[in-house]
């Protein structure tokens, strides 16, 4: 099976979500009135740790949002995140 669709342990998913979420937030706060950041975060907040929900979760940025979420991850999530992207 390709890695992209291996779920990561619990902690992993966890921290992606939480720093994720963060980061739309973020990223998107002057076009929010219009709903795209809520719809992001909304579609992401109550997903599970099954098949690739965490990299579904990673590939919702474009790959200078990546890179900035990356940096917001430890070494232990990064590493994770990057084997399965070019990033």
């Amino acid at each position: 099976m390709n890695k992209y669709y291996e779920a990561p342990n619990d902690k992993i998913f966890e921290e992606v979500k939480k720093e994720a979420i963060k980061l739309w937030k973020i990223v998107d706060t002057d076009n929010d009135k219009y709903g795209y950041a809520t719809g992001k975060i909304n579609r992401i907040k109550d997903i599970g740790n099954i098949k690739d929900n965490t990299m579904y979760m990673v590939a919702m940025f474009d790959h200078i949002n990546i890179a900035k979420l990356l940096d917001n991850l430890s070494d232990e999530a990064k590493q994770f995140v990057s084997e399965r992207t070019s990033i």
